[in-house]
C-alpha cells in the first residue's frame, strides 16, 4: 500500500479482530467485503487530489479501472437556508448559532463534534472541557445525548461549573443534540475542527477549508487520521482511541495553536479546498470521473439489450 501506514492491533477495525468463522454476523460482514471485491465497479466519495495514490492502488488490486472518485458529494453551494435546514432538533437554533459566530473573529473558533456514533465517558468529557477552558479559545461543542445503551450518568456529563464559567460567559457555545455541522464549518469564524475523523466529517472540514484536531476512535478513523496528520499535514493528533482521555494541558496547547495566526495547517487545507472546488467543476477530476461512470453504465445497458 502507498506510504505503508502502520496500525497497532487495537486500531484495526473490530470487524477483523472479532471475526469468528461461521458466526452469522462475521460471515455476513465477510460477504459484504467479498461483494465489494467482486463488484463490477466502485463509486467513491473522494477526489483524486486528496488520495489519488490510494485510488490507483485500489484499481490495481481489483484488476480493472472501474473505480470512480466523484466527490466531494456534499459540496457547499453557498445557500445558507439549505445548510440551516439540514438535520434534526437542536438545543440551539441555527439563527442563534450564526448570530454567535458573527461576533467572533476570523478563524478564532474551534468546533468540537464526534459524529453520531461516538460516545464520550465522563472522564473524557472532563479532559476535553478542561482543555477547551485552559486554551482561552472560543468554541462550539456539539454534545450528543446519551442513548439507552449507556449507563445513565456515566456519559456526556459536563464537569460541574464548566458551562457557567466558560459557555455562560459567551466564550463558548454548547449544543445538545444535532448540530448544523456544515453550516458551522462554512462560517468564516471557524478555524479548527476537533473531530473523530469519520470520513464524512473529514470531507466537510476540508471542503470548508478548516484544519483539524484529530481524535480517531474506531474503524477507519485511525487510517483517516494518518492521512490527515502525516501525509496531508492539515491536522494534529490530540488523542487516540475510544477509551483514551485527552491530556487537558496538551489539548489546550493544540487548540490555542489551531486558532493562531501562524497555524501552518491552515494554508495547506486552503489549498485542498481549492482542489475540491476544481474537482467538481466541468473538466475537473471528479466531473470527468462522473462522466466516465455514466458512459460506462450507458454502454453496459446497451450490451445487456
Amino acid at each position: 500500500m502507498p506510504n505503508s501506514p502502520v496500525l497497532a492491533w487495537w486500531q484495526v477495525s473490530g470487524l477483523y479482530r472479532r471475526y469468528i468463522e461461521r458466526a452469522p454476523f462475521s460471515e455476513f460482514t465477510k460477504d459484504i467485503f467479498r461483494g465489494n471485491i467482486a463488484s463490477w465497479g466502485l463509486v467513491i466519495n473522494s477526489f483524486t487530489e486528496l488520495e489519488g495514490d490510494y485510488l490507483d492502488y485500489l484499481a490495481n488490486e481489483l484488476g480493472h479501472d472501474r473505480v470512480w472518485d466523484v466527490g466531494p458529494l456534499h459540496f457547499l453551494d453557498g445557500e445558507k437556508s439549505g445548510l440551516m435546514d439540514r438535520g434534526g432538533p437542536s438545543s440551539v437554533s441555527a439563527d442563534d448559532i450564526l448570530t454567535w459566530l458573527d461576533t467572533c473573529g476570523d478563524n478564532k473558533v474551534v468546533y468540537a463534534c464526534f459524529g453520531s456514533q461516538a460516545v464520550l465517558n465522563n472522564r473524557q468529557m472532563e479532559g476535553l472541557a478542561l482543555g477547551l477552558e485552559k486554551s482561552g479559545a472560543r468554541f462550539i461543542w456539539s454534545i450528543k445525548e446519551p442513548t439507552n445503551e449507556h449507563v445513565e450518568g456515566d456519559h456526556w456529563a459536563l464537569p460541574p461549573g464548566f458551562e457557567d464559567r466558560v459557555a455562560g460567559t459567551g466564550r463558548g457555545l454548547i449544543i445538545r443534540g444535532w448540530s448544523p455541522q456544515v453550516m458551522i464549518l462554512s462560517h468564516r469564524a471557524v478555524g479548527a475542527f476537533l473531530t473523530h475523523c469519520g470520513w464524512n466529517s473529514i470531507l466537510e472540514g476540508l471542503v470548508a477549508g478548516v484544519s483539524m484536531l484529530a481524535w480517531p476512535m474506531a474503524a477507519d478513523q485511525f487510517l483517516n487520521s494518518i492521512l490527515l496528520v502525516n501525509e496531508l499535514k492539515v491536522a494534529v493528533k490530540v488523542c487516540e482511541g475510544a477509551e483514551s482521555v485527552p491530556d487537558s494541558t496538551e489539548l489546550a496547547r493544540a487548540v490555542t495553536l489551531s486558532v493562531s495566526e501562524n497555524w501552518a495547517a491552515r494554508e495547506r487545507v486552503t489549498e485542498l479546498r481549492r482542489a475540491a472546488v476544481e474537482a467538481i467543476k466541468p473538466g475537473g477530476s471528479s466531473a470527468k470521473n462522473l462522466d466516465a461512470l455514466v458512459k460506462h453504465l450507458s454502454e453496459f445497458n446497451l450490451q445487456e439489450k
